[in-house]
């Protein structure tokens, strides 16, 4: 594979059409940790991506991000309200048990559950009912065209394996305790997990027995996570790793430029995007006492307007991002152009705190992860700075992944008061954006649960339910629009920009850089 082998298709880089060859070990790295194997236990691309390759979905997505059936060979819909699944006969989980119906249902209730971090992938009151050993029914109390969407991620747990171990109970993010589940796996998918040791190393091995025919022509593949970018990429450059993920910006061209391997760019679907806590009535981090800075909106348009992107973009991003206005990629919605950042312009954010009663500024906690996106500690740290200038000073609290979701999600407690978050749609539809992230919550998560700052809207709350059930396309995207157009005019959240993918591949690998930055064995091959 050189440099040049390498074609844009829509939103993704594709490899030359190979053929399988002598099995392989793919040896790769990533910024942050594999930690709880449990499928429910955290709603994050990198954990979702890695335990998709030994669980499924009834559904998949295929290299072009276009669904396809998975442990469901085939679905229609009887009624609006009802959806039929055929499932797919034959398929062992890894532990040789038969896969059915009994576990799709299981699996429904399990992701409902306490602690779990996946249970809008099914909405709350759609019941499942068994048909036969190989049919379910979903029923649905009102149309629902994307039940589906967001079903590549919503693996299909053994309901008889996960009872006889004592591993019903999902192992949240904040949990000390992993049970059974959270240390092992057993799923249907084209890898094993070998061995795992969380945080440290994770050996999958390939599954003989899977259902479907194998592109790929690894043996075994062995992920190691190194946050050091510069650890990461000597590792690569020197060939003890076939693929690293990401490479820092300024790397790219050395990755390039070495004999060996090549740097892979592109677009993502991710959102980086800032949060305020705006529910509770005084904040947990602030100097401010008796009342919450971040329920006025002017302090939170302060906040947008003390931000310099295109600094960010230049400086910290090194070009390798794009700046947006609302809280989806311009590839995922149609009238994304229609919107525009507020302008960079410290006056104007000093005039709106005066305005608010925060002449001289105030203090403020921010949690950040430091091994989870692009350069996000670099992005908080320049946020930080820029806030300063405006006579705000941020308390940055920077963390790994796993301290910092532990924290700041439901199962912390929303324990932040302002916050950097990224977010990919997993049904690469505003839809999954509107319910997660920016309807009403309570303090247990119940209604968005990744609505970390609190923030409710009655009226967004009733365009995304008319949006889930609107068939037409262009009244459901201006129903869209204007539901982005609020939270838009009163700052609810403060969007960065789209980051880009940079991975780095040995030319001995061949595989398929996907938008949506999942890394799935099943696409590589190695010479």
């Amino acid at each position: 594979m050189n440099k040049k082998s390498f074609v844009i298709a829509a939103t993704l880089y594709v490899a030359g059409s190979w053929s399988a060859v002598q099995a392989e070990t793919l040896k790769f790295a990533f910024q942050g940790t594999l930690n709880a194997l449990d499928p429910y236990s955290l709603n994050e691309t990198f954990t979702l991506s890695s335990l998709g390759n030994v669980y499924e979905g009834l559904t998949r997505r295929g290299a072009d991000l276009a669904i396809e059936p998975g442990l469901a060979e085939r679905w229609e819909i009887i009624d609006p309200n009802r959806w039929r699944f055929y499932l797919r006969k034959g398929v062992k989980f890894h532990n040789g048990s038969d896969f059915t119906a009994e576990d799709v249902a299981f699996s429904v209730d399990r992701v409902h559950s306490e602690g779990s971090d996946l249970s809008t992938r099914v909405p709350a009151d759609a019941k499942v009912e068994i048909v036969d050993d190989y049919t379910v029914d979903f029923v649905l109390t009102g149309p629902n065209p994307i039940l589906h969407y967001e079903w590549d991620t919503f693996y299909i747990m053994d309901k008889e394996w996960t009872t006889e171990n004592d591993a019903v109970k999902v192992t949240s993010a904040s949990d000390t305790a992993a049970n059974y589940a959270a240390l092992h796996a057993n799923g249907t998918g084209p890898f094993k997990i070998a061995s795992h040791e969380a945080g440290v190393k994770t050996v999958f091995e390939k599954n003989d027995g899977w259902w479907d025919k194998p592109a790929h022509n690894l043996d075994t593949v062995e992920f190691t996570p190194i946050s050091s970018d510069a650890t990461r990429v000597a590792a690569l450059l020197s060939g003890e790793l076939d693929m690293v993920y990401p490479i820092p910006v300024q790397d790219i061209k050395r990755v390039n430029d070495n004999a060996g391997t090549v740097a892979l760019t592109g677009p993502e679907l991710r959102t980086i995007f800032l949060g305020m806590d705006q529910m509770r009535d005084e904040l947990l981090y602030s100097d401010v006492k008796g009342k919450n800075p971040f329920k006025d909106a002017r302090v939170r348009k302060a906040f947008y307007q003390a931000i310099d992107i295109e600094a960010i973009k230049k400086k910290v991003m090194r070009d390798l991002s794009t700046p947006t206005a609302i809280m989806i990629s311009p590839f995922l919605f149609s009238k994304a152009g229609e919107f525009e950042r507020y302008p960079y312009d410290p006056e104007a954010s000093k005039a709106l705190l005066a305005e608010a009663g925060y002449a001289d500024g105030f203090s403020v906690g921010m949690d950040c992860p430091n091994d989870r996106y692009v350069n996000d500690e670099a992005i908080c740290q320049a946020v930080t700075a820029m806030l300063a200038r405006v006579g705000v000073k941020v308390n940055l609290n920077a963390q790994p992944k796993a301290k910092y979701f532990a924290k700041i999600l439901a199962s912390g407690g929303y324990d932040t008061s302002f916050y950097l978050l990224g977010w990919t749609p997993g049904s690469l539809d505003s839809w999954n954006v509107l319910d997660n992230l920016m309807n009403c919550r309570d303090e247990t998560g119940a209604g968005s649960p990744f609505n970390n700052g609190g923030f409710c809207d009655a009226k967004i709350d009733e365009l995304t339910d008319q949006i889930l059930v609107e068939i037409d396309p262009d009244k459901r995207d201006d129903l869209i629009a204007e539901a982005f157009r609020i939270s838009h005019d009163n700052a609810y959240y403060l969007p960065l920009h789209q980051q880009g993918l940079a991975w780095g591949v040995s030319d001995k690998v061949q595989l398929i850089q996907r938008a949506d930055n999942q890394f799935k064995f099943r696409f590589v091959t190695k010479n």
